[in-house]
């Protein structure tokens, strides 16, 4: 099953590089306006492809230039305070991806990744659950939009998931004005942020897609599924075991009246049709014969190699027949643990196809633990609002870059 290749270049094989570097920043160092930004822009994608242990910005600097104080300073206001617009140069990276690795039936891959922090003066900073650690832990909680192709996959945007309290607590006040929040800001669940950079990309046009993927966090929210299906767009979203569903559409009708009270007027499922049951269960129902023999990926023990069936399935909207979707079923030949996933696919696609684009979710999670081993992603000292996004943005820049160097 191919899904898209891992980056192989690293850093540490980028001494050679620096003048490809230097061409590569110049396609988007005309959206910042001032000739220090683009410098300090140019100086921190150098510095991020470093091969040294740290990627705060005194070590980075300390390695490209020496101890120069005024530096270190001069590039953290550029970072933290600096007035550029983020929101332009992603614009014109996901043109970038389009013309690198540009399909027509691309996937836009959604998940989250955290950051560990110390302290309690960074922006959006709390005990939550961290899924670097697989615990709660003291840290920040990003939503990351991907674009994963046969040819390559990297990050198209990003999202800092501020917790309720800090938007809606007074307690948080203080903090929020110190940090740079914005004014307006309202507490957004991680599908609703999710939502939000797909349909932009969508609408922006820069990335061409069929299809979008998502974990079981985005999954679950019937409400995403169905927005992203209001755009055209087929996801394969994984889902709890505890998803229900039909096996067919059952019957509805407005009930007869009784001849006493009102009449009914609200269609009903008709009593004898059968309740709802969950994937658990319907995927207990599914025969042998069902059940096909995949390699997902190779691993580093091996190829990786599970069962998968498919079966078309009623799903639930309210308490209420919804759309007939494909429930997609994984099964770990070592393990035995079981993955479900939900697609509104059409009923032509094979399964091999619904097999692939099942494993399209990981190559995000990979872009996101590269960017942390090899570009310091998480590293940055910022503690404001910009100081988040400004070095995530320049971070996915980097990224890109080695994607783009692998593919040539």
């Amino acid at each position: 099953m191919t899904t898209a290749p891992a980056l192989e270049l690293t850093p540490q094989a980028m001494d050679n590089l620096v003048e490809e570097l230097r061409a590569y920043h110049a396609i988007s160092s005309p959206l910042l306006q001032r000739r220090a930004q683009r410098e300090g822009a140019a100086k921190y994608l150098h510095g991020l492809l470093l091969d040294i242990p740290r990627k705060a910005i005194e070590p980075m600097l300390l390695a490209l230039d020496g101890p120069q104080a005024q530096a270190v300073r001069t590039m953290h206001l550029f970072l933290s305070e600096g007035p550029w617009d983020d929101e332009a140069l992603l614009h014109r990276h996901g043109q970038e991806v389009h013309t690198t690795l540009g399909e027509v039936d691309g996937v836009l891959t959604l998940d989250g990744s955290d950051f560990l922090q110390q302290g309690q003066e960074s922006v959006g900073v709390q005990r939550q659950y961290c899924g670097a650690v697989g615990k709660r832990a003291h840290g920040q909680a990003g939503v990351f939009l991907g674009s994963a192709r046969r040819q390559g996959s990297t990050l198209l945007d990003r999202r800092l998931s501020v917790p309720q309290a800090w938007v809606e607590d007074d307690a948080y006040g203080a903090r929020r004005r110190q940090c740079g929040v914005p004014q307006d800001i309202a507490f957004q669940p991680k599908p609703v942020l999710g939502w939000a950079m797909s349909q932009a990309v969508h609408h922006a046009g820069t990335v061409q897609a069929r299809w979008v993927t998502c974990d079981e966090a985005c999954g679950r929210d019937t409400a995403l599924l169905d927005r992203i299906d209001s755009l055209g767009l087929w996801y394969v979203a994984e889902g709890p075991h505890d998803t229900q569903g039909w096996p067919r559409r059952p019957a509805t009708a407005v009930p007869a009246w009784a001849g006493q009270g009102r009449k009914p007027t609200r269609t009903r499922v008709l009593a004898g049709a059968g309740a709802p049951i969950t994937v658990a269960q319907l995927v207990a129902s599914l025969p042998a014969d069902r059940w096909v023999r995949h390699t997902i990926k190779e691993g580093s023990k091996g190829p990786l190699v599970a069962r998968f069936a498919a079966a078309r399935v009623i799903a639930v909207r309210d308490s209420w027949p919804g759309p007939e979707v494909w429930l997609v079923v994984r099964r770990n030949e070592l393990t035995g643990e079981v993955k479900t996933s939900l697609s509104n696919a059409p009923a032509e696609p094979l399964l091999a196809t619904l097999v692939r684009l099942s494993g399209m979710r990981w190559p995000l999670e990979t872009c996101c633990e590269d960017g942390k081993q090899y570009l310091g992603m998480g590293d940055d000292e910022g503690r404001g609002w910009r100081g988040w996004h400004h070095p995530m943005t320049l971070c996915m820049r980097a990224h890109f870059f080695l994607v783009r160097v692998c593919r040539k």
